[in-house]
């Protein structure tokens, strides 16, 4: 595995865009409308950073991530090349999945979380590359 995105949720997709290409070079390489959310990929060449800004009256984790948490890091995503055996292996080193099974996720990609409480307080998700 390896790094593939940290995900951060944003109230304003537009400006933050704007600052991280400008401070950190790291131009817009993909965007989408995806599950209430308008996401953005910003490319840092050896990675992205995922921005993660709700469309108007969406529900969901992100909405509510912003209203508890206000706007920072979300998530890390650590790319595969075989979901399901990463999965195993979390489930078999006692981490608990919030995905049993990959889901659709943005860019076309399959995704599958694993929960916090497990992982040191960070919330981890897998892409199937």
């Amino acid at each position: 595995m390896q790094f593939d995105h940290a995900g951060v949720a944003t109230d304003d997709a537009d400006a933050l865009a704007a600052l991280y290409e400008t401070a950190f070079d790291a131009p817009i390489a993909h965007e989408e409308t995806f599950d209430g959310l308008r996401v953005t990929f910003l490319d840092l060449g050896n990675g992205y950073f995922e921005l993660l800004e709700p469309l108007p009256d969406a529900e969901g984790a992100i909405p509510r991530y912003l209203e508890n948490e206000g706007a920072g890091l979300h998530h890390v995503a650590l790319e595969t090349d075989d979901i399901e055996a990463a999965l195993a292996a979390a489930r078999d080193a006692g981490v608990e999945l919030i995905d049993e099974t990959p889901r659709a996720g943005a860019w076309g990609h399959e995704v599958a979380f694993c929960h916090p409480k497990s992982t040191g307080g960070v919330l981890l998700e897998f892409v199937e590359h």
